[in-house]
C-alpha cells in the first residue's frame, strides 16, 4: 500500500512527464514572437552602420575638395572635380544631390568651403533623408 507521500511524488512524475510531452510547440511559437524583434533590430543596426559610412566618406571628400580649390592658382571648380572623383569611387556617388564650392571669410582668413548635400539612402523607413556635410581649408596663396 501506498502512503499519501508516495501518492504526491507520482502524481508529480507523471505531471512532469506530461508537461514534458507537451512543450514540442514552444520554440516555434517563441521564434515567431522573437523573430520580428530580431530582426528590428538588426535592420537598425544595418541602418546606423550605412548611415555613419555615408557621412564619413561625404566628409572626406568634401575636405579633399576644399583642400584641392585652397591651392595657390587653382580654382572653385577644381575643388569640386575632386570631391566628385572620390566620390564616383565609392557607394555614396548615387546618393549625392548637389556640390557647392565658395569662398568665405572666417576670422580674416580666406577658405574655401566645399557642401555636398545628399540623400541619405535608407533600410527600413525610419530616420532622416537628408545630409548635408562641409569640408573646410585655408586659401594657399601664390
Amino acid at each position: 500500500m501506498r502512503t499519501d507521500f508516495q501518492e504526491h511524488r507520482l502524481r508529480v512524475r507523471r505531471l512532469k512527464a506530461r508537461l514534458r510531452q507537451d512543450q514540442g510547440g514552444n520554440a516555434t511559437v517563441e521564434f515567431a514572437l522573437v523573430a520580428p524583434i530580431l530582426l528590428a533590430v538588426a535592420l537598425a543596426v544595418l541602418q546606423l552602420a550605412l548611415a555613419l559610412h555615408v557621412r564619413a566618406t561625404l566628409t572626406a571628400a568634401a575636405a579633399e575638395g576644399a583642400r584641392a580649390a585652397a591651392l595657390a592658382g587653382s580654382d572653385l571648380a577644381a575643388g569640386e572635380r575632386r570631391a566628385r572623383a572620390i566620390l564616383q569611387e565609392n557607394i555614396a556617388a548615387g546618393v549625392v544631390q548637389d556640390i557647392t564650392v565658395q569662398r568665405e571669410w572666417h576670422g580674416g582668413a580666406l577658405v574655401i568651403s566645399v557642401e555636398i548635400e545628399a540623400a541619405l539612402p535608407l533600410v527600413g523607413l525610419y530616420g532622416p533623408t537628408q545630409m548635408s556635410v562641409i569640408g573646410h581649408a585655408l586659401q594657399e596663396h601664390a
